[in-house]
């Protein structure tokens, strides 16, 4: 069996993509097994050979005691018994998800697999892109047939890029196989690192299905706190105050408004409405959430500039400065980050802006984005938009936004994390 032939290192683990999901999981597979982590980025494996995460999860310590080599080379996969697909599914400009960095690896398996190999997904996918769209890749450039020479699982990640709480030892991780024989395997191997045990689902849809609500429950629940906020701005109620109200009920969920960038409840929702136009029906509610969701960033561009324009005679002599641009606070991925948007709607008027982040990249920021990062604030802004809650900004306090701001500033506040302190100036929060 491919288990025990992994604990004996009789056969070894491969990781293919080691991003924020698959790096964890090449590190906490690399202290019990041999184990490959490939990667096409050549600057990331020259890093991670050095004991450096460039997505800055993962600290040097992790690195201790795995018994892994890090590569670029697809020659080397072919030492690989257990291939585990952990690469991004983004969408394209239009929505639809891009499934050309799966089917990708998908190819580089197919080059690589041998009978008896096992092969697991764990990138976020539609039910059904497993067996439909990545195991016949796999089987036409192998020559093998899936379930006969060799066996697919499908095992959901539930990484949460900055959280070190809910970790990938201690969150209850689904699994499934291709037939009993493959889920037993799956099982068992990510059981010897998963402290929270496993769930067995029914079936390798299943657990697409499964992960693929997650984030699109997230996503309905902050577009109706998103909507409930622009609600109470014109009713000039305070979002937080009401959520705190209403949070006092046991069953109250709890959940606050935002913006929903990043690389999976922004994403996901979008997987499963193409797959459910694709059996003929078209979604309402989730695509509805969808829409509020994306055009959050919209809302708030015209907020401030609402307000520039309201009281500075010169626009493009008004600075905006914006505190975050990462898709979250406390990590450095940039990846679909909303931020972005507002930035360039509010550039799009010939207002000066000026972004800073103790996380972010300015390279990557302008490889992606087409702007940099400032190195450091200046004064006199018309406004200042505390986009992300990094907790480099959350012991800030009215007298340093009145330091840096014209008298009649805006601090727009997406987090609440200023509320009752900002007195000098006027304030807005979702």
């Amino acid at each position: 069996m491919i288990y025990d032939s992994l604990v004996n290192k009789q056969a070894k683990m491969a990781v293919i993509g080691l991003g924020y999901v698959g790096l964890p999981i090449a590190l906490a597979f690399g202290k019990k097994f041999s184990v490959i982590g490939f990667d096409i980025s050549k600057k990331k494996i020259e890093l991670l050979k050095q004991n450096i995460d460039p997505g800055k999860e993962m600290p040097p310590e992790a690195f201790a005691g795995c018994d892994i080599t890090f590569t670029d080379s697809q020659e080397a996969l072919k030492d690989a018994n257990f291939f585990i697909v952990a690469v991004p599914t983004p969408v394209d400009d239009h929505n639809v998800p891009d499934l050309s960095p799966v089917k990708g690896a998908s190819e580089v398996i197919g080059r690589a697999v041998k009978k008896g190999d096992y092969v697991v997904f764990e990138s976020t996918v539609y039910p059904g892109c497993t067996e439909e769209d990545c195991v016949p890749i796999v089987e036409r450039l192998s020559g093998l047939k899936m379930g006969k020479d060799f066996k697919v699982g499908y095992s959901p990640e539930r990484i949460n890029p900055g959280d070190k709480e809910h970790t990938l030892h201690n969150v209850i991780k689904i699994v499934s196989g291709c037939d009993a024989e493959a889920l037993d395997q799956v099982a068992k191997t990510y059981e010897s690192i998963v402290e929270a045990g496993v769930h067995r689902a029914s079936s390798i849809k299943v657990a697409e299905a499964a992960k693929v609500i997650e984030n699109t429950q997230r996503d309905l629940n902050i577009a109706l706190m998103n909507e409930l906020s622009i609600i109470f701005d014109r009713l000039g109620i305070n979002t937080y105050e009401v959520l705190e109200a209403a949070g006092t009920k046991w069953n109250f969920l709890k959940f606050s408004p935002g913006l929903v960038g990043g690389h999976c409840i922004g994403v996901d929702p979008y997987y499963l409405t193409y797959k459910a136009a694709e059996v003929g029906f078209n979604s309402r509610v989730i695509l509805a959430g969808r829409y509020i969701n994306d055009n959050m960033p919209n809302y708030l561009h015209k907020k401030v500039l609402q307000h520039v324009i309201k009281f500075n005679d010169n626009v493009k002599d008004s600075k905006v400065l914006v505190m975050g641009a990462t898709f979250k606070e406390d990590v450095a991925d940039i990846r679909n980050s909303k931020v972005a948007h507002v930035v360039k709607n509010l550039l799009s008027y010939n207002i000066p802006v000026e972004v800073v982040d103790p996380n972010a990249d300015s390279d990557e920021l302008e490889h992606e984005y087409g702007f940099k990062l400032t190195k450091e604030i200046g004064k006199d802004y018309a406004a200042v938009i505390l986009a992300v809650a990094h907790k480099e900004y959350r012991d800030y306090d009215d007298a340093f936004f009145k330091s840096i701001t014209k008298p009649e500033a805006l601090i727009a506040d997406l987090k609440g994390i200023y509320r009752h302190k900002i007195q000098s100036r006027p304030y807005f929060c979702f």
